[in-house]
C-alpha cells in the first residue's frame, strides 16, 4: 500500500507538471498572437478607394482595363456625392474610350488622348489612353502625395502673385510638374501624334493651371490643346459644328446695390465685341437676370451662353458657389434645374471666375461646371484676371472660334480656339498699349475706367493660364 501510494503521488506530480507546462505554453502562444495583432491594430488602416491596397494590386497586375473602370466609377461617385445627383452615366471601358477617341479624331482632324493622373500616398499613377491602342501605365515614385501637393501649391501661388508678373518665379514648379505629369508619357504622345489632351485628374490636381506647365522651352499649351474632365463617362462625346451658332451674351458693368459687387468696366466692350463677331443677342446690367436668360432661351436656340460677371467656386456644398446676376445669385446647386441641356447647350462661358484653390469641394464645383450646368463644354477661369486681360482673351477666343482656313475644313474645336488665344498672348500678339487693345482683329480703344496696366503685354501666365476648357474639348 505504501508503494502504491508513493506511485500515485509521483503520477499526480507528473500530471501537474504537464498541465503547468501546457498552461505556460498556451500563455506564451496567446501573448505572441496578441502582441502581433496589437501591432497590426496600432497601424493606420489601409485607405480605400484609388489609394487602397486593392487598386495597388490591380495596377501591379497590369490590369489597366479594370483600373480605368475603377477610376471612372470612383470619380463619378465623387461628383454625385458633391452635387447630390444621380448622373446615371453609362459605364465606359478603356477599350470603348479608345474607340471613341479614334472616331472623334476622324471627325475633327485633331488627335486626342486621355490622361488619368491619380495622386497616391506612395506615388503618382498615370494612365494614358490613345486612339485604337491599349492603355499605358506609368508610375512616378518621386511624386508621392506629400511632395506633389506643395509643388502644386507653389505653382499656383507664384502664377497668381500680381507682384511677380514681370518675373519667371513660377518656372521651377512649372517644370517640376511637367516632369512628373507629362514627361513620363511624352514619347508615347509623340509616337501617336497626339495634339489634344483630356485631363482626368484626382483630388489636389483639379484646379492646377495645367496650360502653364513648362518643359524648359515651351508651355504645355504651346504643344497641345487641352480640357479637364470629371470622368470620361460624364462628358458629351457628340461633335457639332459651332460656326453657325447663336450667342446669348449677358453681363454687368455695374450691379444692383443689394448685390454689393465690384464693377466690371470692360464688360460693355466684351459683349459688344462678341456681338460684332457672332449672331445673337446681348443684355447688360438691369437686363442681366435669370428670368430674362430663361426667357431668351425659350425664344431662340442659342448654342453659346456667355456670362461676363463674377462667379465664385467656394468650399463646402454647391449652395456656397454661385454666378452673380445683376440683382441676385444663381447657386451652383440650382444650375441643373435650368435644364440647359434641353435644347443642348454647346458652350457656357464664365469670364470672371474665382476658385478656392486646394479645397476639395471647390475643385469639384469647378471641375463639374459643365456637368452640373448641362452644357457640353464650359470655359471658365481659375482666378479673377484683370478686366483688360479678360477682355483680350475673350475677344481673341471668339475670333479664333470663327476661323476656318477653307469652307470644307472642319471648324476649329473649342479647346483649340482657347489654345490659339493663349498662344497669341504668350507671343505678344495680344497686347495693351497706349490705351489700345491689340489683337488679331486690330485695335480697340479702352475706356478710361479700365486701369492702365504696367505691363505692355499679356505674356505672363497670370493673364492667360487661368482660363480652362471644362468638359468636352470638341
Amino acid at each position: 500500500m505504501h508503494y502504491q501510494s508513493q506511485q500515485h503521488r509521483q503520477k499526480h506530480a507528473t500530471q501537474k507538471k504537464i498541465k503547468r507546462a501546457i498552461f505556460y505554453c498556451l500563455t506564451a502562444i496567446l501573448f505572441c498572437w496578441s502582441t502581433a495583432n496589437l501591432a497590426t491594430i496600432a497601424q493606420k488602416p489601409e485607405p480605400g478607394g484609388l489609394n487602397g491596397q486593392e487598386m495597388r494590386q490591380i495596377l501591379d497586375r497590369g490590369n489597366l482595363t479594370e483600373a480605368v473602370t475603377r477610376i471612372e466609377k470612383d470619380w463619378e461617385e465623387d461628383y454625385q456625392t458633391y452635387f447630390e445627383q444621380d448622373f446615371a452615366a453609362r459605364e465606359k471601358t478603356a477599350q470603348s474610350i479608345s474607340k471613341t477617341l479614334s472616331r472623334l479624331a476622324v471627325q475633327t482632324k485633331k488627335k486626342p488622348a486621355l490622361i488619368y493622373a491619380i495622386p497616391r500616398t506612395d506615388q503618382l499613377e498615370l494612365i494614358l489612353i490613345l486612339p485604337d491602342r491599349p492603355p499605358i501605365n506609368r508610375s512616378v515614385p518621386s511624386a508621392q502625395k506629400d511632395k506633389l501637393v506643395p509643388v502644386v501649391q507653389a505653382f499656383t501661388s507664384e502664377i497668381t502673385k500680381v507682384a511677380q508678373i514681370n518675373t519667371t518665379s513660377y518656372l521651377e514648379s512649372a517644370q517640376q510638374l511637367y516632369q512628373w505629369i507629362i514627361a513620363p508619357l511624352e514619347a508615347d504622345l509623340k509616337i501617336a501624334k497626339i495634339d489634344t489632351l483630356l485631363f482626368c485628374v484626382g483630388e489636389g490636381l483639379r484646379t492646377v493651371p495645367l496650360a502653364a506647365m513648362h518643359d524648359g522651352k515651351q508651355f504645355l499649351i504651346e504643344k497641345y490643346s487641352m480640357s479637364r474632365i470629371p470622368a470620361f463617362k460624364l462628358i458629351d462625346i457628340n461633335y457639332a459644328d459651332l460656326r453657325n451658332s447663336h450667342v446669348l451674351a449677358m453681363g454687368a458693368e455695374n450691379f444692383s446695390e443689394t448685390a454689393n459687387k465690384q464693377p466690371l468696366p470692360a464688360v460693355p466692350l466684351e459683349l459688344s465685341a462678341i456681338a460684332r463677331q457672332w449672331p445673337g443677342q446681348s443684355f447688360i446690367n438691369e437686363d442681366f437676370t435669370i428670368v430674362n436668360l430663361q426667357s431668351q432661351r425659350l425664344q431662340q436656340r442659342y448654342g453659346i451662353i456667355h456670362l461676363a460677371t463674377h462667379a465664385e467656386f467656394r468650399p463646402g456644398s454647391p449652395d456656397n458657389s454661385y454666378i452673380q446676376f445683376w440683382d441676385n445669385q444663381l447657386r451652383l446647386s440650382q444650375m441643373r434645374d435650368l435644364k440647359w441641356n434641353n435644347p443642348p447647350l454647346e458652350l457656357l462661358v464664365l469670364s470672371a471666375c474665382r476658385t478656392a484653390s486646394g479645397d476639395k469641394e471647390a475643385e469639384l464645383g469647378f471641375g463639374g461646371l459643365a456637368l452640373q450646368s448641362g452644357a457640353k463644354s464650359a470655359l471658365a477661369s481659375l482666378w479673377y484676371v484683370s478686366d483688360a486681360g479678360t477682355l483680350a482673351l475673350m475677344t481673341e477666343f471668339y475670333q479664333q472660334l470663327k476661323i476656318s482656313s477653307k469652307p470644307q475644313d472642319p471648324p476649329i474645336i473649342k479647346a483649340e480656339a482657347l489654345r490659339q488665344a493663349q498662344i497669341a498672348a504668350i507671343k505678344g500678339k495680344v497686347t495693351i498699349e497706349n490705351g489700345q487693345l491689340r489683337s488679331s482683329r486690330g485695335e480697340t480703344p479702352l475706356p478710361p475706367s479700365i486701369p492702365k496696366l504696367e505691363s505692355k503685354n499679356l505674356s505672363h501666365p497670370y493673364y492667360w493660364a487661368a482660363f480652362s476648357t471644362i468638359g468636352s474639348p470638341w
